[in-house]
């Protein structure tokens, strides 16, 4: 894609998340004219949607990170695409007071409102900063565990995800990410279809373009499994338009080597 393709890309995702803020509205994915999908859907427990505060689950997600993500008590956790800050959350809880989460968004209404969120739920571990998941605001080495759901389909520049997420992992340090796929061609209409990017559709990758971008970053131990049971809420995604044809959600796992 050239660099202006990508700008209207960036620009075009952005504005479809400032208006999902703004109104409060909630659906998969950020698709503003779908069906909502419950999180229970995708993985999340009675326990964990009770737990966290009103409004920071928008329902945009494709699966549960934090169930592979394997956190402990006292770890640094990066989430890329925080949203309303419903992973972020749930992320503090299982590191505790000692620990500390970093949510990462380009859209300022979303970080505005995760910040209100945290501020309601009483979350002192959990901060919001605004930034492109291309570049971190975030500092080398200094994060345990990187989770993202759903948000690295959006970005024109994946291998530009990779790379940063390499450089902010510490040795040793993790990526645990649900995302979504493509396991056929996205026919040409569905990839000219701007309100499908956006939609977390047209800009899936390849399991094996995935992997290609994780390993030039620099990751080991890449596992990248498609999770079949998600075609049923992903079916409302996009009514009519059979994207469970070519698009499936998977976990996504690697660890950045210690030196």
């Amino acid at each position: 894609m050239t660099q202006a393709t990508n700008d209207e890309i960036r620009a075009a995702v952005r504005d479809n998340y400032a208006v999902i803020a703004d109104s409060d509205e909630s659906g998969c994915c950020g698709t503003s004219s779908v069906i909502p999908v419950s999180s229970a859907l995708m993985g999340y427990s009675d326990t964990e949607l009770a737990a966290i505060p009103e409004g920071a689950d928008l329902g945009l997600g494709c699966g549960n990170p934090g169930a592979i993500a394997s956190m402990t008590s006292g770890e640094t956790v990066l989430d890329l695409g925080s949203g309303a800050g419903f992973d972020a959350f749930l992320s503090a809880r299982a590191v505790g007071e000692t620990g500390r989460v970093i949510g990462v968004d380009m859209t300022p209404q979303m970080v505005s409102k995760a910040r209100a969120n945290a501020e309601k739920g009483g979350y002192p571990n959990v901060e919001f900063r605004l930034g492109e998941i291309e570049h971190l605001p975030v500092a080398d080495d200094s994060v345990d565990v990187i989770i993202s759901n759903c948000v690295i389909n959006l970005s024109p520049d994946k291998a530009a995800v990779f790379a940063d997420s390499y450089r902010v992992l510490k040795p040793g340090g993790r990526l645990a990410i649900s995302d979504v796929v493509a396991t056929a061609v996205i026919p040409a209409d569905v990839v000219d279809d701007l309100s499908m990017y956006t939609g977390c559709i047209s800009g899936a990758s390849s399991i094996q373009a995935l992997r290609e971008d994780m390993e030039a970053a620099g990751f080991s131990d890449i596992r990248i499994a498609p999770k079949d049971e998600s075609k049923t809420f992903m079916e409302q995604w996009a009514p009519g338009r059979n994207i469970t044809d070519y698009l499936v959600s998977a976990t996504i796992e690697a660890v950045k080597p210690s030196r």
